[in-house]
């Protein structure tokens, strides 16, 4: 599974249907004007069809005459997870979740239909739009009648259409990363909880690049290249991996501020699940046994530190004076939260505080020059703490083989490695320690990070 995230190949685009603008919307589009009545449209979701005509999005291959490629739409139904996140619930799976947590049938509960659907109030809901379509254009581009005719205009501003009309700014990378989040995280509304994980939901990890990349990305760079925006950055890939560390990092600490106001606490999702959930083997074969249990009770379940592990090495290479507050801020809340019984009040105040912090972070690392050589020192970094990683479990041994991926592409891409096919199978071989994470062994893993850190030199 790890493997194909960030491994795997960008396919040929096989044969494509696509829908055209229905004839009511097209005729609406093609009255509306900047002065006309956009501005007083309501904010109602059209659906993807409304982005499928082939003059629009929905073209089979890639054109070259505007910004965009105008076949993003054939991209999201074709090769796109988010397309058949809806079908996923009524799936074996997803109708047995139903069942077992009771909520009925799983296409029609709003538990679920909050991230495998666009499910709006039905007042926002333009005739064309059907929630059986997933997770689509207007899942992260915003509600589209207003802005669906005016964008395709020649002098109309991207901007406009989000401060007058309702489209979400993904362009921007810390609102695009929080867009993301809002499912692949969790909010006190859309959450996904140690019940539904028990239940058969996946449990839930993200790194943008990595995602965006499995896709795969519909957006371009100024070279036609998929990924960048128009520009001239060469290091946006890793400018966006960079800052939504970050924010990663404070929109989970504000979720877990959020859940200590809940029913339940502690709430289990938030503790690395294979330190209970792993295979059990007698006590000569097992790491855990041989590792012990620094800084916290044997039995205590863990904080899942991961969406930190990785970023600590970035904050550090970046402001060593940012890197020590969020140290310490971070390693507080983990001693609070890697207890029996974590206090709600203590924890809360202290994922607040240290949410801040990488906030203000994330807003720094969106404007740091990247380079070969801070992104070749970075992937030594990570590399080299291969011991300390690997001990903390699964979730950060993740989050490390997709950093040290992202750095391997973006260096490449920039300035090609001279061992560049050893260093990408050393990269692949972390993946393969990954695929049973019941079956994680930091011992093996750690041996393969020292692999890949004696090919980064």
């Amino acid at each position: 599974m790890w493997a194909s995230i960030t491994l795997a190949a960008i396919l040929a685009l096989p044969g494509i249907f696509h829908r055209e603008l229905p004839a009511g919307l097209a005729l609406a589009a093609q009255k509306r004007s900047t002065s006309g009545s956009a501005l007083d449209a309501p904010h109602q979701y059209t659906g993807p069809g409304a982005c499928s005509s082939t003059t629009c999005h929905g073209s089979i291959a890639p054109l070259t005459l505007n910004r965009v490629r105008q076949n993003e739409y054939s991209i999201w139904i074709v090769r796109d997870k988010h397309a058949k996140a809806y079908e996923a619930l009524t799936s074996t799976v997803g109708e047995r979740m139903g069942a077992i947590l009771k909520i009925g049938k799983s296409e029609n509960a709003s538990r679920c239909l909050a991230c495998h659907a666009l499910d709006v109030p039905v007042a926002e809901r333009a005739r064309t739009f059907e929630i059986t379509e997933g997770v689509s254009c207007e899942n992260c581009h915003g509600p589209a009648a207003a802005w669906l005719g005016p964008h395709t205009e020649r002098d109309w501003k991207h901007e406009d259409s989000v401060a007058k009309l309702g489209m979400y700014d993904t362009r921007d990378i810390i609102k695009r990363t929080e867009r993301c989040l809002s499912c692949h995280l969790g909010t006190d509304q859309k959450y996904v909880d140690h019940e539904m994980i028990a239940a058969g939901h996946p449990d839930l990890y993200f790194e943008l690049d990595s995602f965006s990349a499995q896709m795969p990305r519909h957006w371009k760079d100024n070279n036609g290249e998929p990924g960048l925006p128009d520009g001239s950055d060469s290091w946006y890939d890793m400018r966006e991996w960079a800052t939504s560390q970050a924010v990663q990092l404070h929109r989970a600490l504000d979720h877990l501020a959020d859940r200590t106001k809940g029913a339940v606490w502690p709430e289990y999702s938030e503790m690395e699940c294979y330190a209970c959930h792993h295979s059990l083997v007698p006590a000569e074969q097992s790491w855990e046994q041989a590792r012990g249990y620094a800084n916290r009770r044997p039995g205590d379940p863990p904080w899942n530190i991961s969406r930190y592990i990785v970023l600590r090495e970035l904050v550090r290479e970046v402001d060593d004076g940012d890197a020590q507050k969020l140290d310490a801020e971070v390693l507080r809340v983990n001693s609070l939260m890697s207890t029996l019984n974590p206090n709600r009040e203590a924890v809360a105040a202290a994922a607040k505080s240290s949410a801040g912090l990488a906030g203000e972070i994330s807003r720094k690392l969106i404007s740091t020059q990247y380079s070969s050589a801070l992104a070749l020192r970075l992937a030594q970094r990570i590399s080299l703490d291969s011991d300390n990683i690997a001990a903390q479990g699964w979730h950060c041994a993740a989050q490390a083989a997709m950093a040290l991926q992202s750095l391997y592409v973006a260096v490449n891409r920039n300035q090609k490695f001279q061992n560049s096919e050893q260093l990408r199978s050393a990269i692949a071989g972390l993946f393969e320690q990954l695929q049973v994470p019941s079956s994680y062994d930091a011992n093996r893993f750690s041996r393969q990070m020292k692999n890949v850190n004696a090919l980064l030199h």
